[in-house]
């Protein structure tokens, strides 16, 4: 990429954050109060919905890149498919910040929004593992797919419960995806990581804690049905579509924890749609940690991922696939470091 280009793309991502930083401050002059209760982090009644921002910042950004920049642009069919399916979500999250939705209803909205991507031929087909090589996944690649989209949806809602966490770590990932992408010549995902990441810019500044606004599921749901459909376009680096793993790589803090805490709590027996505060980022704050260290924990990882994720360029494709244990280590370490925590102050896991 030339210097110049860079240069015009980075302006216009800062013009981006701008009007992210705008929209996130009209939802605080005109607020959507989230209401503190048991499980909450926050005392005070707080404005939410500050994802808005994200939303309208990368919408803008896509609308300009539809028009101007045919360089970038995948088939229209899905480019249309993709922007439609995520303000589709987003409005419908927008909707439950400001009046409480049934599990069920947002639930189908996400499963729609993800039939839409896959109806418009975003699926991944294959993948290369260790020690098997190229794997042709037929109508099991659909599936996993629809999976894969749903799932990181709502990882990345249920993280999003502590001032900066989740909005740090996406700004970061973005900016990290913007790279990775930039190097293997994948234009529509740098330019979508890179409008990601300008609207979290925008956004950041608020929800550092104390945190003025919250994200809200507007912006949660959007963001991680976003990241979740740009790791399907992303497969599409190499023949084998093992570059699907970067996205998971990149926000493998935010799905450890969450996939953690759904397993544990299914194996408690718990009501799985019941609010709680026992998620590991929770846990560790609870237990005295500060927040804006657990905040900046979550950043260090993105940070420690996306060296793996550049390193992951270079590797052999039957090998890639083994990029994620690193990652799992860190998280096991991180992992005995909150059960320390919690012992010392007699912490249970309810």
């Amino acid at each position: 990429m030339q210097l110049h280009a860079l240069t015009e793309h980075l302006a216009f991502a800062t013009a981006l954050a701008l009007l992210s930083a705008a929209v996130v401050r009209l939802m605080i002059a005109f607020p959507i109060l989230d209401q503190p209760n048991a499980r909450s982090a926050h005392s005070n009644p707080t404005p939410r919905g500050g994802g808005l921002g994200v939303v309208v910042a990368f919408v803008a950004g896509m609308l300009v890149l539809f028009l101007t920049a045919r360089f970038a642009r995948i088939a229209d069919t899905q480019f249309l498919g993709v922007i439609l399916a995520a303000v589709a979500i987003a409005a419908v999250a927008l909707a439950d910040d400001v009046r409480a939705l049934s599990a069920r209803l947002r639930l189908a909205a996400q499963c729609g929004a993800a039939l839409v991507v896959v109806g418009s031929g975003l699926v991944v087909s294959r993948l290369a593992l260790p020690y098997i090589g190229v794997t042709d996944l037929g109508v099991l690649g659909v599936v996993l797919t629809l999976i894969w989209i749903v799932g990181c949806t709502n990882a990345v809602n249920f993280m999003d419960g502590l001032d900066g966490l989740v909005g740090g770590t996406l700004l970061l990932a973005g900016l990290a995806l913007a790279l990775v992408a930039a190097l293997q010549g994948g234009w529509f995902v740098y330019a979508a990581a890179l409008f990601l990441a300008a609207g979290f810019a925008g956004f950041l500044p608020f929800n550092l804690h104390p945190a003025r606004i919250f994200m809200g599921d507007v912006g949660s749901q959007f963001a991680g049905f976003m990241f979740a459909t740009l790791a399907v376009v992303a497969s599409r680096f190499d023949g084998q579509q093992v570059s699907f793993l970067i996205v998971p790589l990149l926000l493998f803090g935010l799905l450890f924890d969450a996939a953690f805490t759904l397993a544990r709590r299914a194996v408690m027996r718990e009501r799985l749609t019941e609010g709680h505060r026992t998620h590991l980022y929770q846990l560790a704050q609870r237990s005295g940690m500060p927040t804006r260290a657990v905040a900046a924990t979550h950043w260090g990882f993105v940070v420690f991922h996306a060296g793996l994720a550049l390193a992951f360029l270079a590797m052999n494709p039957a090998a890639k696939p083994l990029e994620v244990l690193p990652a799992l280590a860190v998280q096991l370490a991180w992992l005995a470091y909150v059960l320390r925590r919690m012992r010392r102050a007699g912490l249970g896991w309810r």
